[in-house]
């Protein structure tokens, strides 16, 4: 009966009451202005295709997938990207937090640490004037966690993946640090290799973070529409990809 609800519930919140309108104004339109109902009914399946989880699985495979977790991180230094972080908010030793996705990260990061001792650079800024500046926040949580202040060093200008790779690059050589284990989400990794070869960095890729399953599973579930998160986060990365490029 739980799933059965789930099932109904898709279709009649949104975004999927968005959908089902679109289909039902469609179909009732077909006979008297069909040009209109085939508009609406397009709207409808593109709004549906966007939002089903069984997209966004298929989307995202590729890019989860390209690189995989090496056995044995082999580098001289750990770079971790940053994720997003929320200002102000409370914490167990201060104020702000990191966004889910770079919370997963700093775990990876803290338990990659325990494994190798390396030091960390944590590149992350201020991106918006609401939000947290992710290396300060990301570096006050891997102190508490038991990570050594001067193991720690902190880039907090990067906004984009691009200065990402650019303000990393400058503190590797800065450093004399050649072989970086590079720490993000496993969708972000390919852009985020892709970025740091385009200024001849050559990282260890540790993907983390990971959103859908390796296993593709059919079941009724994967065809209800639902926030659409993972389709707009693989479209995004492509797009990025495609940026990088240029």
């Amino acid at each position: 009966m739980e799933y059965v609800i789930k099932f109904i519930y898709g279709f009649i919140l949104p975004p999927g009451l968005f959908i089902t309108l679109l289909f039902v104004m469609g179909i009732r339109l077909f006979r008297r202005r069909r040009k209109l109902a085939y508009l609406l009914l397009g709207l409808g399946l593109l709004q549906y295709l966007a939002f089903i989880p069984l997209t966004g699985i298929l989307l995202l495979h590729p890019l989860e997938n390209r690189y995989a977790q090496p056995a044995r991180p082999d580098g001289d230094v750990i770079v971790m990207l940053g994720g997003g972080a929320t200002l102000g908010t409370p914490d167990l030793n201060g104020t702000g937090n990191l966004g889910g996705d770079a919370a997963n990260r700093l775990i990876t990061v803290v338990r990659l640490y325990r494994e190798t001792g390396l030091p960390v650079i944590l590149s992350g800024g201020k991106v918006y004037s609401d939000s947290g500046t992710e290396a300060e926040i990301g570096r006050r949580q891997l102190i508490a966690m038991g990570v050594p202040s001067q193991k720690i060093i902190p880039e907090n200008q990067s906004i984009t993946t691009r200065t990402n790779a650019e303000n990393t690059k400058r503190i590797l050589e800065q450093q004399q640090f050649h072989h970086p284990i590079l720490v993000t989400s496993a969708y972000h990794m390919p852009r985020a290799v892709q970025n740091f070869s385009k200024l001849d960095v050559t990282v260890q890729p540790y993907p983390t973070g990971y959103l859908v399953s390796r296993q593709l599973k059919i079941y009724p579930g994967q065809f209800v529409p639902g926030s659409g998160r993972e389709t707009f986060v693989a479209l995004k990365e492509y797009v990025g990809l495609l940026a990088s490029l240029l």
